[in-house]
């Protein structure tokens, strides 16, 4: 299997925040910018995988500072690392104002999708290729970042089956 670079995922979505989208605050609701994040990095894992892909992990979204009612929700994702048959997705959410076009960063998170085939099981996907210094630096902390993730899944893990067995 071939190694790609992560420019190859690249994605981006860029919508107008309407009043509907908005809470009383006349900002966007979280779960929307949440829900959009999502559909962006599947985009871009399935970019990468050439193959389907489901949302096993999402790292702390977090959120900086809010979007307004009239603004513009500009939503960047890309694969930053690729394990046997999952990837790592680096996303990051800015607001635009469309009159000055001034951008602000409004929230990053880093999402996991392991690819399936057609059967629905894991399937492998291409190792990833770094070029730019910020996607050798994504890159490079990656492998920390799934340890983290694996070590809170099997903490969850092991404590479900905990309360199983009471």
């Amino acid at each position: 299997m071939n190694s790609k670079v992560a420019s190859e995922s690249k994605t981006v979505l860029t919508d107008l925040v309407l009043p509907p989208d908005t809470n009383f605050h006349g900002t966007m609701f979280g779960g929307n910018v949440m829900a959009n994040a999502d559909k962006v990095a599947s985009i871009a894992a399935m970019r990468h995988a050439r193959a389907t892909v489901v949302t096993a992990s999402s790292d702390s979204m977090d959120f900086i500072a809010p979007i307004h009612t009239g603004e513009a929700i500009c939503i960047e994702a890309y694969v930053t690392y690729a394990r046997r048959t999952s990837m790592e997705v680096y996303v990051k959410v800015e607001a635009e104002n469309l009159i000055t076009g001034e951008k602000r960063l409004t929230a990053t998170a880093y999402m996991t999708f392991v690819a399936l085939d057609n059967m629905g099981k894991p399937t492998a996907v291409p190792k990833l290729i770094p070029e730019t210094e910020e996607e050798k630096w994504q890159y490079e902390g990656a492998e920390q970042r799934f340890s983290i993730r694996k070590r809170r899944t099997d903490e969850r893990k092991k404590r479900q089956a905990q309360k199983e067995k009471q």
